[in-house]
This record gives C-alpha cells, structure tokens and sequence, in this order.
C-alpha cells in the first residue's frame, strides 16, 4: 500500500511540473499594430500592457521590420527620459523574441531617433507563476435518473383547403436610376494609419487593391507630427525610395491630398529608411462618377509646408506643372476594420490540464 502511494504522490509531482510548464503564454506586444510608433502615443502600448497578464516563463514579441526599429530593456528612470545611452539589452532583428526570467516591472523602449519620445516604449509588471497543485476531482454519488410522464398525444385538428386564388396580373417595374455619388474620403491604411507597417510594403499595396479611387475623392495619411511626412513622387523615385526634388512634401498631420487627375499616383515618406522599409503607397486614379453632369471640381489650392525631417526637400518653385494633390480642410473619414488578435499559445494549455486532472483520477481509483 506504501508503494502504491509513492507512486502516486510521483506522478502528481510530475503531472504539475507539465501544467506549470505548459502554461506560458506568448504575447505579442500591440498585437495587430506590432511595435511601431502608435498614433496616439505612448497611451497605447499602457492600454495594451493593462489587458494582459505576464508571469515568470512568459514570452513577449515584437513585430517590426529590420532596420526600422529596435528593442532595448533599460532601467526606470532611462524609460522615463528616453534615455538611449545605457540600455541592459538590446535586440535589433525583427522580430525579436524575450523571455521573461524575473518578476517585478521591465521596461522596454526603441532607441531610434525620436521613436521613444513619441511613444514608442512599454512597462509591465511580471509575476511569479502560480504552482497550485493539480487535484483530483472528487467521485459524487448519482441519483437514478427520474422517469417523465408520459402526455398523450394531442389529436391534431384537419382544415379544408380553400381554392387558391387565380394570380393578379403582375406588372414590371422599371429600373431605378443609378445614385449620384460625391467624393470618398479614404483613411490611409484605415486604423493603422500612416507608418512603418510590420510586414513591410505588402500592407498598403493590399489595401489599396481593395479600393476604388476617383478623380475628386480624397487621401488622409494619420501620422504623429513630426515622425513622418508624405512626398508624392515620380514613379522611379517610388521605386528607389529617392526623396530627392518631389513633387509634393506635407508635413502637418492629418494631411488631407485631393485626387484631382486619373493615372498613378506615389507616395512615400520622406524620413530616411522608413520608405525602404515598406511605408510607400502607390495608387491608380480612374475618371469622376458618370451620373454627375459636370466634372469634379478640384479644391482651391493650399500651399504646402516644408518637411522637417532629413533629407525632405520642398516643392520646386520653377514652372514645372502644379503637383496632382492639394491639401484641401474636409471631414476625417473614419478607420477600417481590424484584424482579431492573434490567440494566446497559453489557451490551449486548459484542455491539456483537464487530460491530466482525468488522468489522475483514474490513476488514484487503481492504486487506493
């Protein structure tokens, strides 16, 4: 009977030891966003830290491309000032995994530029990871079940069918005319926004595929001041990320770019490696609505104001034709739908604990 007992207090150990381990959870930091510089500051990665819980064995990740950002754990008072000097580690590959060893508050910031100080840093709190043991469910003693009485059946009434109606004569109606429709205002990149997207290029080129755009709608491009500018550019600068002369540079966000001619129309952002790193657009303008009786009327123009980031040059005064997009003041469109989460790997941690809590029982009916 001693023996049966070690057995059993074994295979209890061990069985908790796999239900602590399997219980990690992997996070991904910002989820769908991915670690980037949010557009509504360093309130987003709190919020985001706020909804999750982080324990001791835990794995954070953060999404972004290579060469565009970075990750570094510092200390307190270097995440309060953004202070990039003296960092405890640094990740520089995207994207980049860490484990989290300790409990208590970890700090993790981006030491690119200014990326920091436009919030692009997050805190949370890691706790030691709960080692309750698993135990077996006690057997409950079962009532037979009690038999229903049995109704006898109702008699189901019969009805007489009526004649049916000869039909009435139907008559066609004619078409309804096509709605006149005005111009669209489209949210680049919805609720991303205007940025450096987690998997590169890809992200607008997909979004704009799913668009039409006509002469007269209108581009919002969302970015925080002074991280981002828009350019519109010539198709073999688009191609080689050039920032060189373009034909249009806004700086002020939101910036609001009226389509007032057909064809292909590029854009990029001017700071240096973001465009090479995928924030680049690239769309193509098709002819106004053709139930409105005159064309659509291009806005009156706005003069455009000088980037201030590196290697961002203003439009040229010479007398080169207007640039194909002026900054007109109109309503902000509202954002596109976002993509669920991705699940937790710790979720499937449940059913293999309820495996283990079966196990169990059987295991300690055989042995006692």
């Amino acid at each position: 009977m001693a023996k049966n007992l070690n057995i059993l207090v074994f295979v209890l150990l061990v069985a908790n030891l796999l239900h602590g381990s399997l219980a990690q959870t992997r996070h991904v930091v910002g989820d769908t966003k991915g670690w980037t510089i949010p557009n509504d500051g360093a309130s987003f990665y709190v919020n985001w830290a706020s909804k999750n819980t982080f324990t001791v064995g835990d794995t954070i990740v953060f999404n972004f491309p290579t060469g565009a950002h970075d990750v570094a754990k510092v200390t307190k008072s270097a995440f309060d000032g953004c202070n990039v000097a003296n960092t405890l580690s640094m990740l520089t590959n995207g994207p980049a995994t860490v484990t989290l060893t300790e409990t208590g508050q970890q700090y993790f910031i981006c030491t690119f530029g200014t990326h920091c100080s436009l919030g692009q840093k997050v805190s949370i709190n890691v706790v030691k990871a709960s080692t309750s043991p698993v135990s077996a469910p006690k057997p409950s003693a079962s009532s037979p079940p009690k038999r229903a009485p049995v109704q006898a059946p109702t008699p189901t009434p019969t009805t007489t069918a009526s004649p049916t109606p000869a039909p009435a004569p139907t008559t066609t109606a004619s078409p309804a005319p096509a709605p006149v429709t005005g111009p669209v205002t489209y949210t680049v990149g919805d609720t991303l926004g205007w940025t450096i997207p987690s998997n590169g290029a890809a992200a607008y080129t997909a979004w704009a595929s799913r668009k039409s755009f006509k002469v007269g709608d209108i581009l919002v491009f969302n970015f925080p001041l002074n991280a981002h500018n828009v350019e519109e550019v010539t198709k073999q600068k688009y191609g080689s990320c050039s920032s060189s002369s373009p034909i249009a540079t806004f700086s002020n966000p939101p910036v609001r770019v009226t389509l007032n001619k057909t064809g292909t129309h590029y854009f990029i952002c001017g700071v240096t490696g973001h465009c090479s790193a995928g924030q680049k657009l690239s769309i193509n303008v098709g002819g106004g609505s053709s139930s409105s009786s005159s064309p659509a009327t291009s806005p009156s123009p706005a003069a455009t104001s000088p980037s201030p980031d590196a290697g961002a040059t203003p439009p040229s005064s010479s007398g080169s034709p207007p640039p194909s997009s002026t900054v007109t003041p109109s309503s902000q469109s509202p954002g596109g739908s976002v993509s669920p989460p991705p699940e937790n790997s710790g979720a499937a941690s449940l059913g293999v604990a309820g495996l283990f809590v079966a196990f169990l029982s059987v295991a300690a009916a055989f042995f006692c």
